[in-house]
C-alpha cells in the first residue's frame, strides 16, 4: 500500500508493507530480523515487532520488492511470507488469533508435562541416589522431554547457528545440552569420573526442570501477550458470520463473503449491523460503542450512515450495502490497530542495541565462568563450572528487554481504542506525553460544527429575504458547512433561489458567482477586502452578533455590502471540561480560528482558553504552529483532519476529530472516534502513563539481567558459600518476562484524566 504522506511536508513517496514473521523467541532474534531488511538497498525503514512477530518496510519499489525482503528475512534464519494483496484484514486477523491460542495452549501442555517428569526425577534422585539403574531411567525420561517439548528450542537454535546468529534459544540449548552430555556421560561410563577423583553425579531433573520452566515462562508470556491484543480481538468477533440479504424479492441469510456492495440488508433489534451502508426504509438506535467508546445509542433514519458491528438496539430497518472487506469502517480501525501494534517507539532504539551483542557476551561470560571455576575451585571443580555456566546461560534473558516496549505499546493502543481513541503506533505514543502545547480549531473542534443561521440583517436599504436568496443561491454551489446552512435556513423559509453563473469558491474566506448580472460575494471580512467591497454601515453594531460561538458572514451585492448573515455554532458541552483537563496536566491551550476577534473572543472565553489568535486563514495555520515550534513547544493540532490539514502535518501530533463514520486516519496521529474534545487529554494522559510503563520495564529488563547474571557466575559464592542452581536460575530468567508483560498489562485498568 502507498504510504500516507502528509500535506505540506516533504515525506519520501514509497510504498509500505506488512508481513508475520515466525520463529522468534526474543530480542535477538528481532533485532536480527530487523537489521537484516533494514540492510536491503531501497529499504527506508524497517521495524519488527516481536510481540506481534509482525514486520512493517517502507521501501523504494523501484529498488526493491516485497518478495525480495522475504528473502532478505528467511535468509537469517527465520520465515516469513507475504498476505495476498486482497486478504480480507479481518480474516486475517481472526486467523492469527487462533494461531496465537493454539501456540498458548500447546506450549502450556509441553510445560506442564515437563514439570511433573522434572518431579519426578528429583523424587526419584532424592530416595535413590547413585543407583545406576536409576540414572538410566532418567536418561531415558530426559531424552523423551528434550526430543518433545525442547525440540523446537533446539531446532532454532541450530538453525541460528546454521546462519552464524545467536538467541535465546542457543543460551537454553547450550545450557541444558552440556548438563544433559555431562550427565549422560556420567551415566554411561561413570568410571571416567572415578579415575579422575569426581563423583559421577547426574543432572538430569535440573535439564527436565530448565526446559519445563522456559516452555512455563513462554506460555505465560504468550497468554499474558494475548491479552494485550483484547481490544483488537473484540472488534474481531464484532460482525455476525451473516447478512439477511434480498434476492429476487425474498430475504435469505447469507454468508458475509458473498455481501456485494448495493446489496438490500436488512437488520431486526438486537442483531449487529454485517456491512456498511446506508438507511432506505426503517429507523432505529444503534449502539457505536465499538467504534466511539460511547455508550448511548445513536438515533438512526432514512439517509443515515451505519457501520458494520454496531448493534442495532430497538427498530428494524433496511439498507444498502456501501463498502465492503478492506474499505468497511470496522477493517479500517483494525488496520490501523495492527499497524499501530507493530510499531516500533524510539524508545526502543536502546534495547535493539543491547540485544545486538547480548547472546555472545552472555557465552563469553559463560565461558570465562567454566574457566574460572574449573581452575580455582578446590573441590569439585567441574561439576561446579558446569552448574554455573549452565546458570549464566539460563538465567540470561533478552526476551525481556525485547517485550519492554512492544507489550506496553499493544496494551496502550487498545486501550485507547476501547475509548474511542485510534493511536498511529509507538512513536506517536511517545511524542504525545512530549506535548506541552494544544492547539484547537473553532469550528467542529470547540464547537458542534453544525452551523446554523441565527439571523439576518438587511443593509442599504436591502431586504432581509433578498440577501438570504442571494447568499443562498450562490452557495447551493458549496459544500461549506456554513453555505449549506445559509441554503437550509432559506428552503424553510420557503426563499426562492435563483441561477448562478461563474462560481468560485475562495478557500477560507468566502464564494462569488453572478446572478442576473449581478455580482454576489458571500464571505468573511477578509473576502470583502479582497474585493474592494463598500463596507459602508457593516460596522454598526446589531443585536445577536456577538453570541458566543457565532460569526458573521458579508453579502455584498455589485461591489456594496448588502447584508450580514450571522451564523451561530453552538459550544460543545465537553469542551469546558477537556480545556480544564488539559490545564491540570500542565499543557497551554491556544484556540486558532479564521473567525474575526470578537468571535474568537468569546468562543475562548465561554471554553476557558486564555489565548486565541483570530482571522487566521488555512494557510496562516501553519505559520502559527511553527511559530510555537521554534519557541521549543511540542505542539499537539487538533481540527477536522480535512480543513485543518496542512496544520495537522506541520504540528508534532495531529489529533483529528470524527465526521460522521469518517474518521480521518490519514490526516492525523490519533483520531477521535467520537466528537468530544475530552479524548484530547486522555490521549495524552494515556501516551505519559505508557512512557512511564516502558520506563519501568526497560529498567527491570536492564537491572534484572545486571544482577542475576554475576549471581548466576558465583560471585556470591566467596561471601555465602551459596550458588545458584541452574533450576532457579530458569526460574527466574521466567519470571523476568512474565513480569514485564505483567506490568504493561497494568495499562488496561491505570486511571486516566
Amino acid at each position: 500500500m502507498a504510504t500516507r504522506i502528509k500535506v505540506g511536508t516533504t515525506e519520501e513517496v514509497g510504498s509500505s508493507i506488512s508481513f508475520p514473521v515466525t520463529g522468534m523467541t526474543c530480542a535477538a532474534c528481532q533485532a536480527r530480523v530487523q537489521r537484516a531488511l533494514a540492510a536491503v538497498p531501497g529499504v527506508t525503514d524497517a521495524s519488527v515487532n516481536l510481540v506481534t512477530r509482525n514486520a512493517a518496510v517502507h521501501y523504494d519499489p523501484s529498488s526493491v520488492t516485497p518478495q525480495r525482503l522475504i528473502e532478505a528475512v528467511r535468509a537469517t534464519g527465520y520465515d516469513a511470507e507475504l498476505r495476498p494483496v486482497d486478504a480480507d484484514i479481518l480474516a486475517v486477523a481472526s486467523s492469527v488469533d487462533d494461531s496465537e491460542a493454539r501456540e498458548a495452549r500447546e506450549l502450556t501442555i509441553k510445560a506442564t508435562v515437563s514439570v511433573l517428569a522434572g518431579l519426578i526425577a528429583m523424587l526419584f534422585s532424592m530416595l535413590l541416589m547413585g543407583n545406576s539403574f536409576i540414572n538410566y531411567i532418567l536418561l531415558v525420561i530426559t531424552s523423551g522431554i528434550l526430543l518433545w517439548a525442547g525440540r523446537d528450542i533446539y531446532r532454532r537454535a541450530w538453525k541460528a547457528l546454521t546462519h552464524r546468529s545467536a538467541d535465546m534459544n542457543t543460551l537454553v540449548a547450550l545450557g541444558t545440552g552440556s548438563a544433559f552430555v555431562y550427565s549422560m556421560v556420567a551415566t554411561l561410563a561413570p568410571s571416567l569420573f572415578a579415575r579422575n577423583g569426581i563423583a559421577p553425579d547426574v543432572y538430569y531433573e535440573a535439564v527436565i526442570f530448565i526446559i519445563g520452566l522456559v516452555l512455563a515462562g513462554r506460555a505465560i508470556e504468550a497468554r499474558a501477550r494475548r491479552k494485550t491484543s483484547d481490544a483488537l480481538r473484540k472488534l474481531v468477533t464484532l460482525l455476525p458470520s451473516t447478512a439477511r440479504v434480498e434476492r429476487g424479492g425474498v430475504w435469505i441469510d447469507t454468508p458475509l463473503s458473498q455481501v456485494v456492495s448495493g446489496d438490500t440488508i436488512v437488520v431486526r433489534p438486537g442483531e449487529r449491523v454485517p456491512v456498511d451502508g446506508t438507511i432506505i426504509e426503517g429507523s432505529s438506535d444503534l449502539d457505536e460503542s465499538m467504534l466511539t467508546g460511547e455508550p448511548l445509542p445513536v438515533a438512526k433514519t432514512i439517509g443515515g450512515q451505519v457501520a458494520g458491528g454496531t448493534l442495532n438496539t430497538t427498530g428494524a430497518f433496511s439498507f444498502r450495502a456501501t463498502s465492503i472487506g478492506a474499505d468497511s469502517v470496522l477493517a479500517r480501525i483494525v488496520k490501523l490497530m495492527r499497524e499501530a501494534q507493530s510499531s516500533r517507539a524510539p524508545i526502543q532504539r536502546l534495547a535493539d542495541r543491547v540485544s545486538a551483542v547480548f547472546v555472545p557476551v552472555v557465552v563469553s561470560i559463560a565461558i570465562v565462568t567454566f574457566l574460572a571455576w574449573y581452575f580455582l575451585a578446590d573441590t569439585a571443580a567441574l561439576p561446579r563450572a558446569i552448574a554455573a555456566a549452565v546458570s549464566v546461560l539460563i538465567i540470561a534473558c533478552p526476551c525481556a528487554m525485547g517485550l519492554a516496549v512492544p507489550t506496553a505499546v499493544m496494551v496502550a493502543t487498545g486501550r485507547g481504542a476501547e475509548l474511542g481513541l485510534l493511536i498511529k503506533g509507538g512513536e506517536i505514543l511517545q511524542r504525545a506525553g512530549d506535548v506541552d502545547t494544544v492547539v484547537l480549531d473553532k469550528t467542529g473542534t470547540v464547537t458542534e460544527g453544525i452551523p446554523s443561521v441565527g439571523r439576518v440583517i438587511a443593509l442599504g436599504g436591502a431586504k432581509e429575504s433578498e440577501v438570504l436568496s442571494a447568499a443562498a443561491s450562490v452557495e447551493r454551489h458549496s459544500e461549506h458547512p456554513v453555505g449549506m446552512a445559509i441554503v437550509r435556513a432559506a428552503r424553510e423559509l420557503s426563499t426562492p433561489l435563483e441561477a448562478v453563473d461563474d462560481f468560485q469558491s475562495h478557500t477560507g474566506s468566502g464564494v462569488t458567482g453572478r446572478i442576473r448580472d449581478r455580482k454576489v460575494a458571500v464571505g468573511n471580512a477578509h473576502l470583502m477586502q479582497q474585493l474592494r467591497v463598500n463596507m459602508d454601515g457593516a460596522e454598526k453594531p446589531a443585536p445577536a452578533r456577538d453570541i458566543a460561538g457565532a460569526s458573521e458572514f458579508f453579502v455584498a451585492i455589485d461591489g456594496r455590502i448588502a447584508g450580514i448573515i450571522v451564523v451561530t455554532d453552538a459550544i460543545r458541552a465537553s469542551s469546558r471540561e477537556a480545556v480544564d483537563k488539559l490545564r491540570s496536566l500542565g499543557i497551554d491551550v491556544v484556540l486558532l480560528t479564521g473567525d474575526r476577534q470578537s468571535t474568537a473572543q468569546s468562543v475562548a472565553s465561554a471554553a476557558g482558553i486564555e489565548r486565541f489568535v483570530a482571522e487566521v486563514l488555512p494557510q496562516d495555520k501553519v505559520s502559527e504552529i511553527r511559530s510555537l515550534q521554534e519557541k521549543g513547544r511540542v505542539v499537539a493540532m487538533v481540527g477536522d483532519g480535512i480543513n485543518d490539514a496542512p496544520a495537522l502535518a506541520q504540528s508534532d501530533v495531529g489529533i483529528s476529530m470524527p465526521r460522521g463514520t469518517d474518521i480521518a486516519i490519514e490526516a492525523s496521529d490519533i483520531a477521535l472516534m467520537r466528537s468530544d474534545l475530552r479524548g484530547v487529554p486522555t490521549a495524552i494522559s494515556l501516551s505519559r502513563r505508557t512512557m512511564v510503563t516502558m520506563k519501568q520495564n526497560l529498567f527491570w529488563a536492564f537491572v534484572y539481567n545486571a544482577i542475576g547474571i554475576p549471581i548466576a557466575a558465583g560471585v556470591l559464592f566467596p561471601l555465602t558459600g551459596l550458588m545458584l542452581s541452574p533450576i532457579i536460575a530458569s526460574a527466574a530468567m521466567a519470571l523476568s518476562s512474565v513480569s514485564v508483560v505483567t506490568n504493561s498489562l497494568r495499562l488496561r485498568h491505570v486511571r486516566l484524566v
